[in-house]
């Protein structure tokens, strides 16, 4: 029986199916919608370092063929085949792809699915539906991935930019694919669909052979060539057509307006309309050239355009769009994702484990997400008042996204893989619940109280660190001192010693340097220190 996965659930195939050779199915549909679907093979760094490997309807197959492209079928839009142990050691991921070609959003597609089948049996099913997005026009469906064995996740991220985002996310240069564009026009697909198959076929990349007239399509921006100017036959028309000169007026009289001409038959008879400026009176206005609009009457807008909005100027909605797309929200696929220097966003979905935050950080967040009080018991209190590091959290659960921030700081997401990282806890914003985190103490002498605290993470996870400013990282050697109010994070493996300056003969004298207390760094290569340009 098939396995339903939601966004963010991932699997190991060993634990789907022992099989390797495997059918890929994507369903997506929507009215009036065009859909490119593809796979991306991505490099250990998730780029697309080799071409080769980006298999779509013009290139259907990887060189050693253990990618493929075999069509609609079985009631997908789109399927493909992988075999999994002929994948070159080079890819690290495959990377299943729809892109909308022309107009529309994400938010229009009906209910769709990615599905995997083995054996003739599926073994897992991501489903999705229109709800899930907004104005997305690409969005990347499933992964599978490696790591130590192959895995599948389904993903359900997307881009508002399209196909260009995508390239442009996977490494992909759209600009210099343009030039490449004209010979994939000459070129039939190397493959033809079923033949019950009505889904129309992907717009980039004409075929060669002629075909009826359609509608045209807006053509998209990746390596698509150029629209292709109209027949010529209309405008030859139009401009082949005798200038009609308007006869002089006659002597002691003018010559009275032509009769307007009749109705078709059928339909009713039109007032005779007014001479456009510059339009000699009787003179039939000449159509406009194919698939372009007729110019509207001086003094009129032109249909389709609301009327006060001045010709020329472009409507509010294209404007604000183009006004408010450096600030979109930026999906990656990822948990932990910087929408920007100040503020951070979270995926509860992926990953499946609750986040421990700041109280109060939170500055928006969407789908059903549940915040609770997280109290750190009675010893804990007792240690927070006692040495500082108390921190008033907040437990984040449920399936949508967190967008975190705090007094504009500068916010950088550090993910730790077994190893341990020293915090203030006046610098954490938020971490995964999976970390284990403790108070430490620094001894030393010279210092207010005799030591200082410190927060340390340990495990498999993410804490997010804010600063005041950019921060510096430097590497630890044995003459690496900072002031022990602008440090803000070290690693754990660091050996930390108080270095005081305060000496009797000074003090002999009023006032004094203030850099009395030093911290000193010692650890082996690959230990380091994160300085910020602000002291607390």
């Amino acid at each position: 029986m098939a396995r339903e996965f939601q966004r963010g659930h991932k699997a190991k195939i060993s634990d789907l199916t022992p099989g390797t050779d495997l059918y890929v199915g994507v369903q997506i549909s929507g009215p009036g919608l065009t859909f490119d679907i593809s796979c991306f093979g991505l490099d250990a760094n998730e780029q697309l370092s080799d071409d080769r490997y980006f298999i779509f309807f013009n290139q259907p197959k990887s060189p050693e063929e253990s990618i493929q492209l075999l069509g609609a079928q079985a009631g997908d839009t789109e399927s493909f085949r992988v075999t999994l142990d002929r994948i070159p050691a080079t890819i690290h991921k495959l990377s299943f792809t729809a892109t909308i070609d022309g107009a529309g959003q994400m938010s229009q597609v009906g209910p769709g699915y990615i599905r995997i089948v083995a054996g003739g049996e599926e073994v897992v099913r991501y489903a999705f539906t229109g709800s899930e997005f907004t104005t997305e026009r690409a969005v990347m469906l499933g992964d599978f991935y490696l790591k130590d064995v192959w895995r599948f996740a389904a993903v359900g991220q997307g881009f508002d930019g399209g196909l260009d985002a995508l390239l442009k996310n996977f490494g992909g240069e759209v600009a210099e694919e343009a030039p490449a564009a004209p010979q994939q026009q000459t070129a039939a697909p190397s493959f033809a669909p079923p033949p019950q198959a009505t889904a129309p076929a992907p717009s980039f990349g004409a075929p060669a052979a002629p075909q009826a007239p359609q509608v045209p399509q807006p053509a998209p921006s990746f390596g698509a060539p150029a629209a292709q100017a109209p027949a010529p036959t209309p405008q030859q028309q139009m401009h082949a057509a005798p200038t009609i000169a308007a006869p002089m007026p006659p002597m002691g009289g003018t010559v009275p307006p032509p009769a307007p001409a009749p109705a078709p038959y059928g339909q009713p008879g039109q007032p005779p309309q007014q001479p456009q400026f510059g339009q000699v009176p009787g003179q039939p206005v000449p159509a406009a050239p194919y698939g372009q609009q007729a110019p509207a009457p001086y003094g009129q807008q032109p249909p389709g355009v609301p009327q006060g909005v001045p010709q020329g100027v472009p409507q509010a909605g294209a404007g604000l769009q183009a006004a408010l797309q450096p600030y979109k929200e930026t999906a990656t696929g990822q948990r932990w994702t910087p929408q920007n220097q100040q503020l951070m966003r979270v995926d509860l979905t992926m990953g499946g484990t609750p986040v421990l935050a700041r109280q109060g950080s939170m500055v928006m967040y969407q789908g059903k997400v549940d915040f609770s009080y997280k109290g750190a018991g009675f010893a804990g209190r007792i240690v927070g008042n006692a040495t500082g590091q108390e921190m008033q959290l907040m437990r984040c659960t449920g399936r949508g996204q967190v967008f975190l921030a705090e007094d504009g700081s500068h916010l950088h997401a550090i993910e730790l893989q077994g190893d341990g990282i020293c915090v203030s806890a006046e610098s954490v914003l938020a971490f995964d619940e999976s970390l284990q985190h403790e108070v430490r103490r620094i001894e030393g002498h010279g210092i207010p109280g005799g030591a200082l605290f410190t927060m340390q993470f340990q495990g498999t996870g993410t804490v997010i660190v804010k600063t005041h400013g950019v921060p510096v990282v430097l590497p630890v050697t044995p003459t690496t001192f900072a002031d022990c109010n602008a440090i803000v994070a070290w690693s754990s493996a660091s050996q930390v010693i108080i270095s005081s300056q305060v000496r009797l003969r000074r003090n002999a004298y009023p006032g004094h340097s203030g850099e009395t207390v030093n911290l000193q760094f010692r650890g082996a290569p690959g230990n380091f220190i994160v300085v910020q340009p602000y002291e607390v």
